[in-house]
């Protein structure tokens, strides 16, 4: 115990621990009975793996989505790619066609045979499935299945003239070369594609041939991704576990004392998960990985523990003394970092992602959760052990040469890191700042860049299917621009307006003016007076027709027409203009390598213009008249597929829906595509008002990812003013709270300056374990700096304090280390990349926060001493002064990401909040209270 905290374990955990000295099997078995009661919860998980509610419901891009989507009817998508490279005419020869005839029929057979039906099944793209269309005599048109729904009569030869002479079709159903086939398969939701998947998958195995067949798009590389990543747990979490108790027998060698640390992470993640159902919140693709979150930081505290009666344990002595010392060691140090490391998780709540705040807050339950159960089953573990079973555990009696000569290695290695951190501070000082200076560069260099199909092995079929589809066709990512007309309060009137100035005929001018006039006073409603000239403008044609007047019968004939397309709002989007704007759009688009193909109602009425003027590609251009427009889409819609039509366009023609493939689903070249829309807008204005919407996952991925990575920079900044305040508290002191600081900013400055440097895209499980960053490195410092002080005042002297640092408590630091960032190494043989990720910085996390704590932590120390090593019975008012910025700077952050207002209004009340909190505290510290 230390001589200026003899007792710095509070009177209710003192009780607590009287029943793990009397009652040892009893606190066991009901913490365990505690722990199956949350356990019990599991039934009731509900599993959500859609990337989609990584934004609020009602998120205005995401109702933006969701409205566009049932505005076009349009349903997300699984792509299936049939490639024949062998065949000299790829896939256009009667086997390679016949199957995607017969996987055609059976993925719309998946539609008919469920109830609900997750395949839409009048909705899928194929070869069998799409309209081939035919010039007739007297400007007519035909339309004929591409191929014959009967099984004979396919002359592959035409099949492949007829598809390659459609727009609509190259790149996008059929490859520009011939190899190679795709099938659109529209879903229900998301979270049906998986099974949808596998039963395709089922019966493509039935198919023999050269064929290789490929599934593909977002919504199974999501769904995927949240099937494996569960198995993937159940793997890798045990696996770990597995290895760092291997870790551990090679330190401590006896298992049935390394066993407590094993049950204490595996109690903790029981518990914190139970929680997690039982309040009701999904299972999603972040809180899956809690787990793997809570295990290292329960394990590094039950390590502490061991590892000081390891270095202690004496059988002469009593035991229950020994156990009560070392939790007095420990006590403090344990409760600060799970302080520290739960409010730097907790601080995730300010993130405006849901799925990250339920993870912050959890995992920080978690910490606190593991830190009470080592502080309660460590100790009645060690107690329930017998005489015999402990006979070798401890340095003093080993027994294992292996072991004693691994630890006096370690021994030797510590006092020499020790002793060099004494002589060369100063140059390991300049030495950590240049590494930072070099490490700011490398920051620099950082592409936030994230893509869902990259979470998969580079060998994983999904990711095979990706790089073959996207060679040959125009991109399996789809991403849809919305575009819609304000409507206008003033439009009947100025339409009114504008059919009267196409009226040439005098009389019929006369007459329609002064019915309209009259019909202004009689029927003010703009309805009524539509349809009082609609069926004005009807009689009169009759009537000139039976006096005999057939110029006077035409002009109001057509006048009846004009008026019938006013009967509704305009239909811009059959305006010629407006069609030939969005043909421009795409040429520009397609021109600069943006995507790789591009679908409009356009390219669809240019299509059928050309068949109804003979078929001459010359003719494959957009008609001159609405009229012209107005007939192409009504010789449409006696088509096989006529609601394919309402993919495009809403049936009063005053929305549309543009279709963008892109060839890689990374979130920069769909920032890239909006950009360029933005400025291509901007500088060729369209001929009338319209107001564009990106909607599709390829959007919406960029969205949430974009907010996730300002939102964990907040999250950052919350957390090291969090640790900050709590340091400087704890410790008395603004200088010590900066200095437990350090470890965590060089470990975090330097692993992202070498993922900048490495090349490697800030993504969704590197901006998450930036969290990671902060509860490990922080852990290691707050270890060294509690016993550091703690061990200064008896020894008043740095240099011989530090050979008592550099003794047991550095020992278990660096057990630590080596056990957690070994035993989690198995993650990087992970096939999904957000585990590899997560073992790789794992083990850099704490290899480096250790080596930071090693080196840098006392080499500070040693050129602070003076000013750090002084009594603090009190906070001084530069600590005072500190936390009160501090808070400032935290509110400033917080507020306005939360609930809106100035940055600067809330950071002066987080000044003045913070000096009420820390003034009062100051005086009873100084009054000894």
């Amino acid at each position: 115990m230390t001589k200026n905290n003899p007792n710095p374990i509070p009177k209710w955990v003192r009780r607590l621990l009287s029943h793990c000295k009397q009652r040892p099997l009893r606190v066991i078995l009901i913490t365990v009975a505690i722990t199956l009661g949350f356990a019990a919860a599991a039934p009731w998980v509900v599993v959500d793996t859609d990337p989609e509610n990584m934004l609020h419901a009602d998120e205005p891009v995401r109702v933006a989505h969701r409205r566009l989507k049932k505005d076009f009817n349009q349903h997300d998508l699984i792509v299936v790619g049939i490639v024949n490279e062998q065949h000299p005419q790829g896939i256009f020869n009667p086997e390679s066609l016949k199957k995607i005839d017969s996987l055609t029929r059976f993925a719309e057979s998946l539609g008919e045979s469920e109830s609900p039906a997750n395949v839409i099944s009048h909705d899928i793209l194929s070869l069998a499935t799409v309209d081939d269309i035919k010039p007739l005599s007297g400007g007519r048109v035909q339309f004929d299945w591409l191929i014959s729904r009967d099984s004979g009569g396919v002359d592959p030869a035409e099949v492949s003239r007829r598809a390659r002479r459609n727009p609509v079709l190259v790149d996008t159903v059929v490859s520009a070369d011939g190899k190679a086939a795709a099938i659109y398969i529209p879903i229900s939701s998301k979270d049906v594609s998986y099974p949808i998947a596998k039963k395709l998958k089922a019966f493509i195995d039935t198919l023999s041939g050269p064929e290789q067949f490929h599934i593909a798009g977002m919504p199974v590389a999501e769904d995927t991704f949240g099937v494996e990543m569960f198995i993937q747990m159940a793997i890798s979490a045990p696996a770990a576990m597995l290895l760092v108790f291997i870790m551990m027998l090679v330190f401590f060698r006896r298992p049935t004392v390394i066993v407590a640390p094993m049950i204490v992470a595996m109690l903790s993640v029981l518990i914190t998960m139970g929680a997690l159902i039982a309040s009701g919140n999904p299972l999603h693709i972040m809180s899956s990985m809690i787990p793997i979150f809570i295990m290292p930081i329960a394990v590094l505290d039950s390590v502490h523990i061991v590892s000081e009666l390891y270095d202690r344990y004496n059988p002469e002595e009593d035991r229950w003394t020994l156990v009560l010392d070392v939790l007095g060691e420990l006590f403090s140090p344990m409760l600060f970092t799970s302080l520290t490391s739960a409010a730097g998780f907790a601080s995730l709540a300010l993130t405006p992602i849901p799925p990250v705040r339920v993870f912050g807050v959890f995992v920080a339950i978690g910490i606190m959760v593991a830190w009470l159960l080592t502080v309660l089953l460590i100790p009645a573990w060690f107690m329930l052990l017998s005489d015999d079973t402990l006979s070798r555990f401890g340095t003093r009696y080993s027994t294992s040469q292996q072991t004693e000569r691994c630890d006096n290695f370690m021994d030797r290695c510590l006092a020499w890191v020790g002793q060099f951190s004494l002589r060369r501070a100063v140059p390991i000082t300049l030495l950590a700042i240049g590494l930072l200076a070099v490490s700011m560069l490398g920051i620099r260099q950082i592409e936030i860049n994230d893509n869902p199909v990259k979470w998969f092995a580079k060998d994983h079929p999904l990711r095979v299917a990706d790089r073959v589809m996207n060679k040959h066709f125009g991109g399996t990512y789809m991403a849809y621009l919305g575009l819609e007309v304000p409507d206008s309060g003033t439009s009947l009137d100025a339409r009114l307006d504008a059919i009267s100035s196409k009226i040439d005929n005098p009389e019929v001018l006369r007459e329609f003016t002064q019915k309209r006039q009259s019909l202004e006073v009689s029927a003010p409603a703009k309805t009524d007076r539509l349809a009082g000239l609609v069926a004005f403008a009807d009689e009169r044609e009759e009537q000139s027709a039976e006096a005999g007047s057939d110029s006077t019968a035409d002009a109001w004939g057509d006048l009846g027409a004009l008026l019938a397309d006013v009967s509704g709002p305009e239909p811009i989007f059959k305006q010629p203009k407006v069609l030939q704007y969005l043909l421009d759009y795409q040429h520009a688009v397609l021109a600069a390598g943006l995507v790789g193909n591009a679908t409009s109602l356009a390219n669809i009425v240019s299509i059928v213009n050309r068949e109804l003027r003979g078929g001459a590609d010359e003719y494959l251009v957009l008609p001159a008249t609405r009229g012209g427009v107005s007939q192409a889409l009504l010789a449409y819609e006696s088509s096989h597929r006529p609601l394919f039509l309402w993919h495009f366009v809403t049936r009063d023609f005053r929305k549309a829906s543009l279709w963008l493939q892109l060839q890689r689903g990374d979130n920069k070249d769909m920032e890239a595509l909006t950009a360029f829309t933005a400025d291509y807008i901007q500088k060729n204005p369209p001929p009338v008002e319209i107001d564009l919407q990106w909607f599709g996952l390829t959007y919406l991925n960029v969205v949430w990812q974009t907010k996730m990575v300002g939102g964990m920079s907040k999250a950052i900044i919350g957390s090291v003013v969090i640790i900050f305040l709590l340091m400087t508290i704890l410790l008395r002191s603004a200088l010590w709270g900066i200095v437990s600081l350090i470890p965590f900013v060089v470990s975090i400055v330097v692993i992202y300056g070498v993922i900048g440097f490495a090349g490697k895209a800030y993504d969704m499980p590197v901006a998450v374990l930036s969290s990671l960053t902060l509860g490990l490195a922080v852990d290691f410092a707050i270890h060294f700096t509690v016993r550091a002080r703690a061990l200064y005042s008896i020894e008043q002297g740095w240099a011989k304090t530090a050979a008592l640092v550099f003794a047991a408590p550095t020992r278990a630091i660096t057990r630590n280390a080596l056990v957690v960032a070994i035993g989690f190494t198995p993650l990087l043989l992970a096939p999904l990349t957000p585990y590899r990720t997560v073992g790789l910085l794992l083990a850099s996390i704490l290899l480096l926060s250790a080596s930071s704590c090693l080196l840098l932590l006392p080499a500070l120390l040693a050129l602070l001493e003076r000013a750090l090593f002084v009594e603090h019975s009190s906070l001084t008012w530069a600590s005072v002064a500190a936390i009160a910025i501090a808070v400032g700077v935290f509110t400033a952050t917080a507020l306005p990401a939360l609930v809106g207002g100035a940055p600067w209004i809330s950071g002066v009340g987080g000044f003045i909040l913070g000096l009420l909190i820390v003034l009062p505290l100051r005086s009873r510290q100084r009054n000894g209270n």
